[in-house]
């Protein structure tokens, strides 16, 4: 229970510093990322908060695939069959 209730509170200072983060950067911004198709001819241009947001969304959901690819069974190594 208590594993459960550390987790929301860190999700909610998260998305506190994320809604901070989008309030205080309003200005228009130009993102560069050849890599994924916008050069340097032709940015992205969007706010700054939004675009953090995106690359923190990115990021996370990243994280979650890595995460949870494991799969399977654990095996456990202390319950040997005799």
């Amino acid at each position: 229970m208590f594993k459960a209730v550390l987790k929301i509170f860190s999700l909610l200072i998260i998305l506190f510093v994320m809604l901070y983060v989008g309030m205080s950067n309003t200005k228009e911004i130009d993102f560069n990322f050849p890599i994924a198709g916008t050069p340097a001819k032709n940015p992205l241009r969007a706010p700054a908060g939004l675009i953090y947001f995106g690359v923190f969304a990115v990021g996370v959901l990243a994280g979650t695939m890595l995460h949870g690819s494991g799969g399977g069974k654990k095996s456990s190594g202390s319950a040997k069959d005799k």
